[in-house]
């Protein structure tokens, strides 16, 4: 038995995982948060701006799990692993959950950037602090929307739009993508802390690997012809989205007179990014992992979308 740590264990992605981990019995589990949770598990409320109190509660770590999205995530987390090493932690996750490529042209995905020359830097001379990059590519559930089928995860909806039999692509959308259900992200991490070797630096969790196009191709199969709105990369990085329409985002934290305006920008960077092949991801703990089996993304889908109008 190991203690692992949870930073921004609120989030849905960490609870998935934090249900994983209690599921196995195994090991023991201290949520971090600036609010309690209610997850059966030990929680705390640290702040995260503080050496001391973030050393306190890592003492006896073993593994560091962080899951923090938005622009001003790069300092807390630069915290956290500083705490980590002081506390004597071995093993470290940024929040990663995604992308490739740096952050890939996503702007809201800088701090990642960051975050990873920090960890960079302080093993520069000498390993002392192990650690991965969980990347996921995009989450499979997503393209289930409207449908869950998780307990926390609420799907979004994507620039290829199941329920509504539309989708938007750059050219003949031959860019590649990376599908993982958030299942199999949560299951794998799981099994990375009971991995006896060295954690991978960069550590891919490919669950299928495809095409935009391909993934179209897969929703006409099971859900019927699409309309599919063909943009220029140009236009794109011009910042301009020729559409016909773009996903909204439906978030309690979006104000709704800027609801537009923002689902229109996250649209454009992420159509951009996935022409650029952000959304591609390696398989190092698919390999590290043989055992597992991955729920392929046709698999999943024809699931969720099976019968459904």
């Amino acid at each position: 038995m190991v203690k692992v740590v949870i930073a921004g264990a609120t989030s849905v992605v960490a609870r998935e995982v934090i249900d994983k981990i209690i599921a196995k019995n195994k090991h023991e589990v201290v949520g971090l948060s600036r609010n309690s949770g209610d997850d059966g598990i030990k929680w705390v409320q640290v702040d995260y701006q503080s050496q001391d109190s973030l050393v306190n509660v890592l003492e006896g770590a073993d593994t560091v799990l962080c899951f923090f999205s938005g622009t001003t995530m790069a300092d807390t987390q630069k915290n956290i692993i500083d705490a980590a090493i002081k506390a004597g932690v071995r093993r470290f996750a940024p929040s990663e959950w995604g992308t490739s490529k740096s952050n890939g042209g996503v702007a809201f995905y800088a701090f990642k950037d960051e975050v990873r020359a920090h960890l960079e830097k302080v093993n520069a001379e000498k390993k002392v602090l192990e650690y991965t990059l969980f990347q996921t590519g995009l989450f499979t559930d997503y393209f289930g929307h409207p449908y869950g089928t998780t307990r926390h995860l609420k799907p979004i909806q994507m620039y290829v739009d199941f329920n509504n039999r539309r989708a938007i692509a750059v050219g003949d959308g031959d860019s590649p993508v990376t599908l993982t259900t958030v299942n199999d992200i949560a299951s794998v991490v799981t099994e990375a802390i009971d991995y006896p070797g060295e954690w991978p630096v960069t550590g891919g969790i490919s669950g299928t690997q495809t095409t935009v196009g391909g993934l179209i191709r897969l929703g006409e199969k099971l859900r019927g012809d699409f309309t599919v709105d063909k943009l220029a990369l140009e236009d794109l990085e011009a910042g301009e989205l020729k559409s016909s329409w773009y996903p909204l985002i439906d978030h309690h934290g979006v104000p709704e007179d800027l609801r537009d305006q923002m689902s229109k920008g996250a649209t454009i960077e992420f159509v951009r990014a996935g022409a650029m092949g952000t959304w591609s991801v390696s398989d190092e703990w698919n390999r590290l992992l043989p055992d597992y089996r991955f729920t392929s993304a046709e698999e999943y889908l024809t699931n969720v979308w099976e019968g459904k109008p």
